[in-house]
């Protein structure tokens, strides 16, 4: 996981996750409308999860 990715996961999380696939995207997307920090967070465990 870059910094960069980390930077855009902070500012606007489903671009971050748009290589991970469409789930990912809607999940983190929804979370990220529901609140901020949801959002974020997802992007970060997506992101982090070595099996990707």
């Amino acid at each position: 996981m870059s910094i960069w990715r980390v930077i855009l996961s902070i500012i606007f999380p489903p671009l971050a996750v748009f290589d991970k696939g469409c789930g990912s995207i809607l999940i983190t997307f929804i979370l990220w409308i529901f609140g901020w920090v949801p959002g974020v967070i997802a992007a970060l465990v997506i992101l982090n999860n070595p099996e990707r």
